[in-house]
């Protein structure tokens, strides 16, 4: 079994956009999460796990960053995460994984 570590980067949308889908044949573990407000006013960011939420719309703080998963989390094959901000392009978002194949 390969353990690989991988960051996937995102600049939320103001729709739900799918940031990471586990791999066929692969579990993940989510081992980080940035969630990084890059102008100078609050916004909201909504993360969820397929369609259950992890967050719903969480405020950020201008020019703030937040780490909204204190643990890890496990995702198998097919899985996705999504991510959703209040306005587009406002919000930057890295996913730290470990994939196991």
């Amino acid at each position: 079994m390969a353990n690989v570590f991988k960051n996937y980067q995102a600049t939320c949308s103001a729709s739900d956009a799918t940031m990471y889908t586990v791999p066929s044949g692969t579990t993940s573990i989510v081992i980080g999460l940035s969630c990084a407000n890059k102008v100078a006013a609050t916004h909201k960011v909504t993360l969820k796990l397929g369609s259950k939420f992890v967050a719903n719309e969480m405020k950020i703080p201008n020019n703030s960053t937040l780490h909204p998963i204190p643990s890890k989390m496990v995702l198998e094959t097919g899985e996705t995460f999504v991510i959703k901000a209040d306005a587009a392009a406002k919000i930057d978002v890295i996913l730290s994984v470990m994939e196991q194949s």
